[in-house]
């Protein structure tokens, strides 16, 4: 089943109309209404990020601050752990980590906030009309502004140890976008699935760790060395890697362009085919998500 998502005058209240036939229709007919919807309830999302952010840090002394603490304390576990306890010697630790913390904790936190961002709004879900993909947009907008505040310390960071922005830095922007288009995907999949299935936020958080240790966050994957060996299979561990987790080469790609890489004595250029792919990967992920999430969509309410 599904609902024209665009309302018909009758008499003072508007009526919505039900398409049975919705489903067959042209994808670009569908796609050109859903994009003239979130034009027209703009105000709803921005509405929604700023709830967002003031339930998160309600009765919060520090507030929005905790979105910069957080990843300096975990910088600060980090290079206790590498520099002090195992000698590590790579350069300007604090920051190569912190790199990697801040784009993490932003995808984490969206996800986590996407997976459950229909279920924790039912009541609005079954009352009001208004389109749902808004609904995991704006926890994964809220979560960006955590981002953008992490990223002015990270930047602080770069210029208080020698390394500053460089012409590389101009990266970042895709690299956010590529991010930010892999995380709706993921937000809209997930969103939706939680709606029939209450087990997918349990699985997630098993999931996030395990991505965690999986994606280079606290260390390089220039440190895996050019081959590896597993069941008599040899491989390059890093290019593999970049292969099955997009999140490793987004955050590969941060490193790279504000930090270095493993040889370097400060920021370089990035793989523009390693981008490539990881971009197009994010929009066949966003495709899929947003394709499911249309079609599950009609049975948010009855199922909530």
């Amino acid at each position: 089943m599904s609902v024209n998502s665009r309302p018909e005058s009758g008499g003072d209240k508007p009526v919505y109309i039900y398409n049975a036939d919705r489903r067959w229709a042209n994808w670009r007919e569908i796609v050109g209404d859903k994009l003239r919807d979130l034009r027209h309830y703009h105000y709803l999302l921005r509405n929604l990020v700023v709830r967002d952010l003031k339930a998160r840090y309600k009765n919060s002394v520090l507030g929005i601050l905790w979105s910069i603490l957080n990843p300096l304390f975990l910088m600060l576990v980090f290079t206790m752990l590498f520099t002090v306890m195992a000698n590590s010697a790579l350069r300007q630790y604090p920051v190569f980590v912190l790199v990697g913390l801040i784009p993490w904790n932003f995808f984490s936190g969206a996800l986590v906030s996407g997976t459950t961002s229909v279920t924790g709004n039912s009541a609005l879900v079954k009352k009001v009309y208004f389109p749902r993909e808004l609904l995991p947009t704006s926890a994964l907008l809220s979560n960006l502004v955590n981002f953008l505040f992490a990223f002015a310390v990270l930047v602080v960071f770069l210029y208080v140890f020698g390394i500053g922005l460089t012409i590389h830095a101009l990266w970042v922007p895709v690299l956010l976008l590529t991010q930010l288009i892999f995380t709706l995907g993921l937000c809209l999949l997930l969103g939706s699935l939680t709606v029939f299935y209450r087990d997918v936020l349990m699985i997630l958080e098993v999931v996030i760790l395990a991505w965690f240790f999986m994606t280079p966050v606290f260390y390089s994957l220039e440190m895996f060395g050019p081959t590896a060996t597993v069941l008599g299979v040899t491989f390059n561990p890093a290019q593999v890697m970049r292969w099955v987790n997009p999140m490793a080469s987004i955050i590969d790609g941060y490193r790279t362009v504000l930090w270095g890489t493993y040889g370097s004595n400060g920021p370089v250029g990035m793989n523009a085919a390693y981008l490539a792919r990881t971009f197009v990967t994010s929009l066949i992920v966003l495709f899929i998500g947003y394709g499911v999430f249309v079609r599950l969509n009609p049975y948010f309410g009855e199922k909530l």
